[in-house]
């Protein structure tokens, strides 16, 4: 299952933090990096691509892009499990940038997370405390604090890979285009009102029929699929952000139809509005 995640282009990173009873959510990958530290959870299976395996009490686990990876219960018998997941977005860090010699160790563990990394116990203990503060801090000290973050995981010794080289879920698709990179930001600032087709086309300065292929081809999925993940994705923010009805949320994001909203929501998410905005009880920090 693809997961479409709150994240916005104008957000650096997400910070979701709860304590549960059991793990919940399906077998999914999404396009974001996420760092997920579980503590306190031994007994849970950890799936990550091909790979399959009981955890510890101590989790810390990097994923690549378009990796698919889940949590399930299996052999936990903890009623206080205490989760902290950062997502942040695969081009966060420009490549020219992380050609930059200081960059190199951080190049490098973001290369290999496309199989999910795995560290150490040892480093776990020593960086956890940064990560369960890391929503303490505001605007561009918490960037840099992110930054500390990954850099001394990708300097921390023992890390363990976990898929094998050759598994991943889905093919990488390259945008790398202008005329995709408008259509984009245009859906992104208009998602709530009514966008056709027509208008796309124009916009980029294609006829209809060669815009529906054009897109398809640099991302994999449709004009109509493209939107409404954009409108899916806003739709998840505002759940989590507000106390507005499925209903309200439904039409500020350009649904017409509640019952398509749902109908949609759940095809992509494994599970209903509701039940995505009880499942994300604990606290959430957009920065």
């Amino acid at each position: 299952m693809r997961e479409i995640t709150p994240l916005t282009q104008n957000d650096c990173f997400t910070i979701f933090s709860r304590v549960k009873t059991a793990f919940n959510f399906p077998l999914h990958y999404h396009d974001e990096y996420e760092l997920n530290l579980i503590i306190n959870a031994k007994g849970a299976k950890r799936i990550v691509g091909d790979h399959v395996d009981e955890i510890d009490d101590l989790e810390l686990v990097l994923i690549g892009p378009s990796l698919s990876h889940a949590w399930f219960t299996h052999n936990c018998r903890s009623a206080e499990i205490k989760e902290v997941t950062i997502q942040f977005h695969k081009d966060l860090f420009d490549e020219k940038f992380l050609l930059r010699n200081q960059l190199s160790f951080i190049r490098k563990m973001f290369e290999i997370s496309g199989r999910g990394i795995l560290f150490s116990k040892e480093t776990i203990e020593s960086i956890y405390p940064r990560i369960t503060t890391l929503h303490q801090k505001t605007g561009f000290d918490s960037v840099m604090a992110l930054i500390n973050i990954l850099h001394d995981l990708s300097t921390s010794r023992n890390i363990r890979t976990l898929s094998e080289s050759s598994f991943n879920s889905e093919v990488q698709f390259s945008y790398n285009s202008r005329r995709i990179e408008k259509a984009f930001e245009y859906m992104n600032k208009n998602y709530d009102k009514q966008i056709s087709l027509g208008d796309m086309a124009k916009l980029v300065n294609m006829t209809e029929v060669s815009f529906s292929r054009f897109i398809k081809k640099r991302t994999g999925i449709s004009f109509i699929d493209s939107l409404n993940e954009i409108r899916l994705g806003h739709a998840s923010r505002i759940l989590i952000d507000t106390t507005n009805s499925v209903a309200e949320v439904s039409y500020s994001c350009g649904f017409n139809n509640i019952s398509n909203f749902n109908r949609l929501f759940k095809k992509k998410k494994g599970c209903t509005p509701k039940e995505f905005r009880e499942n994300f009880s604990g606290t959430r920090t957009f920065i």
